[in-house]
């Protein structure tokens, strides 16, 4: 198991990475109740209210994965999630995943939020790689997953069923040297 201890708090130019407050429930609950969230993520339209408070209030006690809000700095409320967790000690890799709601979308805030993560989790951790899956319907996520330098390592057929098509599940790895040979990108 990989320690990640205190929730750390990240700061980037539109948005903050930090652990998850009371405050911010209302906005959680606005984010995954969205419909684009609930397409996206592949989840249910379910809401369990005290489930889903119970779930984020314990997130910041968890020492073997990272549960972050997104906050929006120009609004100073939660727009959406980074979560890094599922380590598979054989390979000493994680996962990544991203949840931007409705008033985060359409303005990089989920993409500055993945490299501020990303950045974090390298720099902090002797990882070898992060993973993540993204469903085939949604092409902008894997562009920008692949500008953070993953790449398709694989794809799962008719991973989803949605609105009774069936959509396939893209899996991408962003190894320790791709990701030092961006940071060198950015350098020069």
């Amino acid at each position: 198991m990989v320690y990640l201890g205190q929730k750390p708090i990240i700061m980037g130019e539109k948005v903050i990475l930090r652990a998850f407050k009371n405050e911010d429930f209302p906005y959680i609950e606005e984010c995954l109740k969205d419909s684009e969230v609930i397409k996206l993520t592949g989840s249910t339209s379910d809401f369990d209210q005290d489930s889903v408070y119970h779930w984020y209030n314990t997130r910041n006690e968890q020492t073997d994965r990272i549960d972050l809000a997104i906050v929006d700095q120009s609004q100073h409320i939660l727009v959406g999630e980074v979560v890094i967790n599922l380590y598979d000690e054989k390979s000493n890799s994680m996962n990544f995943r991203i949840l931007i709601g409705p008033r985060g979308r359409n303005r990089g805030l989920g993409t500055e939020a993945s490299r501020l993560i990303i950045d974090y989790v390298f720099k902090t951790t002797k990882l070898n790689y992060l993973t993540l899956s993204v469903y085939d319907f949604n092409p902008r996520a894997v562009n920008v997953y692949k500008k953070l330098g993953f790449a398709v390592e694989s794809v799962e057929e008719n991973e989803l069923e949605f609105e009774g098509e069936w959509i396939d599940s893209i899996n991408m790895k962003l190894t320790r040297e791709d990701w030092l040979q961006k940071q060198k990108g950015f350098s020069t």
